[in-house]
């Protein structure tokens, strides 16, 4: 009896020191691992010294990781929740330029492109749980591990190729179709062939870049075509609507040709 409870007391110990060790962090890099398998992919040649140089922070939904502009001496892989990189302009305008799921980077743009500040800055959308790394460790990291330089290079350029498809959709189609388009992809990328969109008219305008004006313009002409409709202040596409959008966008992409 008393063993087992020497031996339960031992334990606790040794969470507690090792959470100590590596900074105060909420969780061990063990713990992590047991929420998030999939980390093991990206960490399993790490130097062993990380191992103890390491910091694992939680972010609420609506939370800034980092500010563009601002000096960047960490890097991150962010392991569990959602988030959306912005760049925010003097007029106050701010523009969506992707939102990334699990597992993710932070910071790995900058560090590759040897500049000191980042161009960017990341809010989480949900519950974010983020493992950090110092700038120098992970570029020592990448220079002694090709298995994790090739995911986080593969990373890179995935972004760049979603990118590089979409650009200039702006410059070539009417606000309808980048509304309809966005619509459509929001209700796909949820497994949905139909429903509510929660966005206000904010996120809509921040995420598809396009003026709010022109915004409220577009809903209420496709209102009149019968492709949306609202609830509750919330855009809204029925099976047979979501039918009619995905006609209407083919059609719009045949004539663009």
């Amino acid at each position: 009896m008393f063993l087992t409870h020497f031996h339960k007391i031992m334990s606790e110990f040794v969470v507690y020191y090792r959470k100590r060790k590596c900074g105060g962090n909420e969780m061990t890099l063990e713990e992590l691992l047991l929420k998030v398998p999939e980390l093991e992919t990206y960490i399993r040649y790490m130097p062993e010294e990380l191992k103890n140089r390491y910091t694992i922070k939680t972010y609420a939904p609506k939370t800034i990781i980092h500010q563009k502009d601002e000096l960047l001496d960490y890097f991150g892989i962010v392991c569990e929740g959602y988030h959306r990189v912005i760049n925010e302009f003097e007029n106050g305008n701010v523009f969506m330029i992707e939102r990334n799921d699990p597992i993710d980077f932070v910071g790995e743009v900058t560090i590759l492109a040897g500049k000191e500040r980042t161009s960017v800055t990341i809010e989480t959308l949900t519950e974010c749980t983020v493992l950090y790394f110092s700038r120098k460790d992970f570029e020592d990291w990448i220079e002694n591990d090709i298995h994790f330089l090739r995911l986080v290079s593969r990373k890179v350029a995935y972004k760049l190729y979603r990118s590089s498809y979409n650009r200039g959709s702006k410059l070539f189609y009417p606000p309808q179709y980048l509304l309809l388009d966005y619509l459509v992809k929001y209700l796909a990328e949820e497994h949905k062939s139909s429903g509510m969109i929660p966005k206000t008219r904010q996120q809509l305008y921040e995420e598809i870049g396009i003026s709010v004006k022109t915004l409220n313009r577009t809903i209420q002409k496709l209102k009149e075509e019968h492709l949306v409709s609202t609830v509750k202040g919330k855009l809204s596409l029925s099976e047979e609507q979501m039918k009619a959008a995905l006609i209407y966008l083919k059609e719009k992409r045949h004539m663009s040709k």
